[in-house]
């Protein structure tokens, strides 16, 4: 085995983990009071959201998507022996780092303070980082369907 294929396995074992990590951790996070308060101003600043407040309310929208973000976590885990989870994980992961990347978009993220851009304020600094789980949720779900295919 050559030494980029191990640095490749390697850095697809992290991409994995650097996914899994956040959708159990900030999953679990959605069924505090200190997450449902947190996600207030993005979820109600955000049309294509705000309705699922009307619908479920405040705790009962944060502790469905805590089960989501979860279940996607426990199926990526599985991805690389499971074609369909990775399929199904990695679609739910895009669609999720999807809508969390576009509140980019409806929120002021931009810090004053520190002149505006190019500075992130707190909410953009911690939603930037989904532009990158994005591109690794679109990958799993490519390989993925590769891997189903096949």
């Amino acid at each position: 085995m050559t030494v980029a294929i191990t640095i490749q396995r390697a850095g697809r074992l992290v991409a994995l983990a650097g996914i899994v990590l956040p959708l159990l951790l900030i999953g679990a996070l959605k069924f505090t009071q200190f997450e449902i308060e947190a996600l207030q101003p993005l979820i109600g600043s955000a049309p294509w959201l705000s309705w699922m407040y009307v619908v479920l309310g405040e705790a009962r929208t944060s502790y469905l998507l805590g089960m989501i973000e979860i279940t996607t976590a426990l199926l990526l885990m599985v991805a690389p022996w499971v074609p369909r989870a990775a399929v199904v994980g990695g679609a739910v992961a895009s669609l999720t780092f999807l809508v969390t990347t576009s509140l980019l978009f409806t929120i002021p993220i931009w810090e004053p303070a520190a002149g505006g851009f190019p500075a992130l304020n707190g909410v953009g600094a911690f939603l930037i980082k989904d532009v990158a789980l994005l591109g690794v949720s679109l990958a799993l779900l490519g390989e993925g369907m590769g891997r189903s295919v096949t």
